[in-house]
């Protein structure tokens, strides 16, 4: 998988002993580097993951291309649209189409969404959809000779809260899909004027052009954590990232509001300028946590 892929997967090949594979970037492209991922496939390869989009930079990995690489090799392809799931479902009708990252690819089997990001549901309601019933039929689990009875179960989690089912199907259905469509519209809109407005500050650059909802950004010309700690002192709470050093906003609902989006650029241009006057501006980059 990208080094870029969730460390929910390193989280479960940890629990499961299973050998992971974290494949690096291309450099300029910010996408994962598919010769390289290639080659790192063995006799013993059980999945291969792709991101739609991957949290840090907001790039959808080259699912087509990798669907291609899982079909070569028969090993089934996972794409995680955990973040963006309710957003690139809906942007080809909201104006912003997409290359294909779903089951129209013969090589995914199985994509995970969660619905309490841009789906707006609370948390715990999250989904995962196979291609067919066969492969969805591993997920459960049986136990027919217990004294308290046959005991069955869907998930890892064991049982799942009605209430939080029922708030999830409520959010849904108040939306509907031209509310999801609208919502999206609004918030790629959004996300492509920051990215407009942040590449036009002399002192940072866009780590890439935002896929989705994500934009990232670092800089060559000071430690990017002080922009990072003037933009949390005007009350921007935004992510750090590191390998390498920078910081991202996800766009959602809230920025789309407005004056939200110009006042983030005008603190964006004041803290850049304050931090290019100031003696420390080079000191070592730390970590982010």
């Amino acid at each position: 998988m990208p080094i870029t892929a969730h460390p929910a997967f390193n989280k479960a090949c940890c629990y499961f002993k299973i050998k992971l594979k974290r494949i690096p970037l291309n450099p300029q492209t910010r996408e994962v580097d598919l010769y390289q991922m290639r080659r790192a496939i063995t006799k013993n390869t059980c999945m291969l993951v792709a991101s739609a989009p991957n949290f840090p930079h907001g790039v959808i990995d080259p699912i087509e291309d990798i669907s291609k690489i899982a079909m070569e090799y028969n090993i089934p392809l996972h794409v995680d649209a955990c973040l963006g799931g309710f957003l690139i479902a809906f942007m080809d009708q909201a104006g912003f189409p997409l290359k294909p990252f779903d089951f129209r690819l013969p090589g995914v089997m199985s994509i995970s969404c969660d619905t309490h990001k841009y789906g707006f549901t609370p948390k715990g309601t999250s989904v995962i959809l196979y291609r067919n019933a066969e492969l969805r039929q591993h997920q459960f689990f049986a136990v027919a000779d217990w004294p308290g009875g046959i005991y069955g179960s869907p998930t890892v989690a064991g049982s799942r809260s009605g209430y939080l089912i029922a708030c999830c199907w409520a959010t849904l259905m108040y939306y509907g899909l031209e509310g999801y469509i609208e919502e999206t519209r609004k918030i790629i809109q959004i996300a492509r004027y920051i990215a407009d407005g942040w590449s036009k500050i002399d002192g940072i650059y866009l780590l890439h052009q935002p896929d989705v909802s994500v934009v990232a950004i670092s800089s060559n010309k000071f430690n990017i954590y002080y922009l990072f700690d003037g933009l949390h002192e005007k009350g921007w709470h935004l992510i750090g990232l590191q390998n390498p050093p920078g910081i991202h906003i996800a766009v959602t609902q809230v920025h789309t509001q407005p004056g939200i989006v110009e006042k983030l650029l005008e603190d964006t241009q004041q803290c850049v300028d304050e931090i290019l006057k100031s003696d420390n501006k080079t000191d070592t980059v730390t970590v982010s946590i």
